[in-house]
């Protein structure tokens, strides 16, 4: 039997968390043959150790252009997309393609896309197809679940190795996953890891804090954290959120997807409503900010302990990290509008639509 071909589009090493579950599934099915395409930047090193870890079959790209005619050259039957994507009307001739987004967080970029239309796109929940049909009528939107959550769900997560990582297993863990822009990250002290000196502390930066020049401030105060015996800061190859989301006990973050994530562990999330904005994001430009977030935004009061300062944050996670956490029916039920049903069995359904629509 000849198989079909499923290519990964590879532009930022963040995608990997979610398009693996679904790899995974493909391969097992025996029905798909795999490409991962990589465009080549800062973490080349980084990447090739994954293809040889995970040996995945790779082809490299110096950007969207080359990625462009690899498409046309190699005809895949179908394509992954983990963002928005040029000339889908020249691809969409030999080939199929598919938008699988990386988080679920309140940006409005959630609900961007490509000046053409993939040929489907997965969604995470009722709601999310709901608001993306009546945005977008004419396109194809199909609700799977969120894929990055299945190998928790299914119990093939095996979390982090603390010894590994220099840390003490026997101590509770706080995870501090702070996305990029609007960032709580510069709001935090010099001395932050002094105030949870009896704790483990693992940050997990984002992605671009780490490799783009504007954010270099966040940069020097990551590394300077980095130095205190109980802070285990994230690494470029520890690019997937999953263990530690898995092995720690409460979790702070501000506007990031990953809030979402820990809540829908039944897991304590304190989210930093107090961030560092730009000029024009303050005062009379405020509406900029508003304009970046989604209007889900404020409803992470139904999932998370909202903080206004970072006092109030340090002496709010030294109360709730001893303590038990229960979602209440509202958290669920805001989980479940942005999440979906999180049965661990997202990536099957993805790979059911392909072997019926190949």
């Amino acid at each position: 039997m000849n198989k079909s071909s499923v290519y990964f589009d590879v532009q930022e090493l963040y995608y990997l968390p979610q398009y693996l579950p679904v790899y995974n599934k493909l391969r097992a099915s025996q029905a798909f043959d795999c490409t991962f395409i990589f465009h080549k930047g800062k973490f080349n090193s980084v990447i090739k150790k994954i293809i040889n870890d995970k040996q995945l079959q790779s082809l490299w790209v110096e950007n969207k252009d080359e990625a462009l005619d690899t498409y046309l050259k190699e005809k895949p039957d179908w394509i992954f997309l983990g963002n928005t994507f040029p000339s889908l009307d020249l691809i969409h001739k030999h080939s199929k393609t598919a938008q699988l987004g990386h988080g679920v967080g309140p940006k409005k970029s959630y609900y961007s896309k490509s000046d053409t239309s993939t040929t489907v796109r997965f969604v995470e929940s009722e709601y999310r197809l709901k608001r993306l049909s009546e945005m977008y009528p004419k396109d194809k939107f199909e609700n799977v679940g969120f894929c990055k959550m299945d190998p928790i769900i299914n119990g093939e997560e095996k979390g982090i190795n603390f010894s590994k990582l220099n840390l003490d297993s026997s101590k509770k863990t706080v995870l501090y996953a702070p996305t990029f822009y609007p960032s709580s990250i510069e709001k935090f002290a010099l001395d932050f890891p002094e105030s949870f000196y009896d704790f483990n502390i693992i940050i997990k930066p984002h992605f671009f804090s780490m490799s783009k020049e504007k954010y270099k401030g966040q940069r020097k105060l990551i590394n300077h954290w980095s130095s205190f015996e109980n802070v285990y800061v994230a690494k470029v190859e520890d690019y997937n959120l999953t263990p530690f989301l898995y092995s720690c006990d409460l979790m702070i973050s501000d506007a990031s997807s990953a809030i979402i994530e820990f809540s829908a562990l039944n897991k304590p999330v304190i989210w930093c409503k107090f961030l560092k904005l730009r000029w024009n994001y303050r005062g009379l430009f405020s509406y900029r900010f508003k304009k970046r977030m989604d209007k889900d935004y404020e409803d992470y009061s139904k999932i998370a302990y909202g903080v206004d300062s970072y006092n109030d944050m340090i002496d709010l996670t030294r109360l709730l990290i001893n303590e038990d956490h229960y979602l209440s029916n509202e958290s669920k039920n805001y989980l479940k509008k942005l999440a979906g049903i999180l049965d661990g069995k997202a990536s099957e359904r993805i790979v059911t639509f392909l072997l019926k629509n190949t």
